[in-house]
């Protein structure tokens, strides 16, 4: 018997061949009546591995009729299954009265919740957290961690937060998954922002015995980066290089620290920065050609592409982004378009509308207006109207009406929202008015009182 275990367990440890190859296996476990909890798991999880996109009936059943190790299995399918079917299967086993859960279901159940999209995930993870507290669990670091996860993750930090409050014990993770709660809320990201420093700070005081790592470092200097405060970022950098022997070694503190310079103004110590990172991945560069491309940097983000083709780094989609973005700011049209035109044929990534964008204004800012045109028109993308609204952009720059009015008319006819119909009426306003066509402006401006459409007044905020 000992050696058909082995002999199962070899087999398991290699990736089944098919779906109708790991079912031979199955059979095999059931004609020997072997029931090893860990061989079992292992059989769901090839289960998922072959069946990534549903939960697999055959998984199913290995839970339903091994009464004996249930909980572990069903740990392992709500672990292995999509969110949204291990948000199900607990709610289904909840009402087995003879099933008993432990701390591991509510970390895959509540882990399950925060990577959910559906709209009941939050509601669904309360449920959770409620069980979770009427059956002792709260008292488990993990389970209370995960907990602070998932209302960060659905942007509830304030219930993030009571939860945090009302641990015993914290650990290193459990005060990163706060820090990181603020530091990406989409609302009120300045307050939070201060409040994920503020809590930095007193990770430092009360848990002294805990050293920060890099996963909190890379939370912090994203709080920072929203701040836009060289002094605090500088702060943080020095404490980095003082106390924790990670900022050479760990390349995402060093991408986090580019960032975070770049985005308070600092180019030169970002490139410092970036000079002296032993290792870089495709973040690192992205961060780095995204700066250059802010800082109107063009032949220094191209020459970036050089230096990856040596070091033999893909670009992905948001550096060959970020790259057009520097030849748009500095004017590079005949090194912008041959970048284009070999990203699906050296690098392997399609263009994308972001893509198509950053050509037509590359064009239009040059004065190319009729290439920029044509442009669009050869495109699969002369239905959008953020396109067209570049050119119509250009337009007004090099003060070609003629050109602008016929934009402005196509963008007319996209019948777009109300709200960015009012633009368009508004730029096409500004065409006839920049020619000096007051007539047609006038009627411009009649037919938006005639269709209720209101000029928003502009905002702006300084801190």
């Amino acid at each position: 018997m000992s050696s058909i275990l082995k002999h199962l367990f070899s087999l398991l440890h290699q990736k089944p061949k098919s779906l109708y190859h790991l079912k031979q296996i199955h059979a095999l476990f059931i004609t020997t009546d072997l029931k090893s909890p860990s061989i079992l798991a292992k059989l769901i999880e090839h289960y998922f591995i072959l069946s990534p996109h549903h939960t697999p009936r055959h998984a199913h059943l290995i839970v339903n009729h091994e009464s004996d190790c249930q909980v572990f299995l069903l740990n392992t399918l709500i672990k292995c299954s999509l969110p949204k079917n291990s948000i199900l299967l607990f709610a289904k086993w909840v009402s087995v009265s003879s099933i008993v859960f432990d701390d591991h279901t509510f970390i895959f159940g509540l882990g399950a919740c925060a990577r959910s999209c559906s709209q009941s995930a939050l509601y669904e993870g309360k449920q959770m957290h409620g069980r979770a507290v009427k059956l002792g669990f709260m008292s488990d670091l993990l389970v209370s961690t995960t907990t602070i996860h998932l209302y960060a993750s659905k942007d509830h930090i304030y219930l993030a937060r009571k939860v945090f409050d009302e641990m015993p014990l914290r650990s290193n993770v459990s005060w990163n998954a706060l820090i990181t709660g603020y530091s990406s809320q989409k609302h009120n990201s300045y307050e939070n922002s201060l409040k994920a420093l503020e809590t930095f700070k007193n990770m430092l005081i009360d848990d002294s015995n805990l050293n920060p790592n890099g996963v909190t470092m890379v939370s912090v200097l994203s709080a920072v980066s929203q701040l836009g405060s060289a002094e605090i970022g500088s702060s943080v950098h020095g404490y980095v290089a003082k106390t924790i022997d990670i900022l050479e070694k760990d390349v995402y503190v060093g991408t986090s620290l580019i960032d975070m310079y770049l985005k308070c103004g600092c180019l030169g110590i970002a490139s410092k920065v970036f000079g002296t990172m032993k290792e870089r991945n495709v973040l690192t560069w992205t961060a780095m050609a995204t700066g250059y491309a802010l800082h109107g940097k063009g032949k220094e983000a191209m020459e970036l592409v050089e230096e990856m083709r040596k070091c033999n780094v893909r670009p992905n989609l948001v550096t060959l982004t970020g790259m057009l973005s520097a030849c748009c700011h500095a004017g590079l049209v005949k090194e912008g378009l041959n970048l284009f035109h070999c990203m699906e044929k050296e690098f392997g990534v399609a263009p994308q509308i972001e893509h198509y964008g950053c050509i037509v204004d590359l064009l239009g800012k040059a004065g190319h207006l009729k290439e920029a045109y044509d442009f669009i028109v050869g495109t699969h993308t002369k239905l959008n109207p953020v396109l067209w609204r570049s050119l119509l952009g250009s337009c007004r720059l090099h003060g070609d009406v003629v050109m602008g009015e016929k934009i402005g008319m196509i963008l007319l006819q996209l019948q777009p929202d109300r709200n960015t119909l009012t633009e368009d009426y508004v730029a096409l306003s500004n065409v006839y008015a920049l020619a000096k066509r007051w007539e047609d402006v006038g009627t411009i401006r009649g037919e938006m009182r005639f269709k209720g459409l209101e000029i928003k007044a502009g905002r702006s905020f300084v801190h």
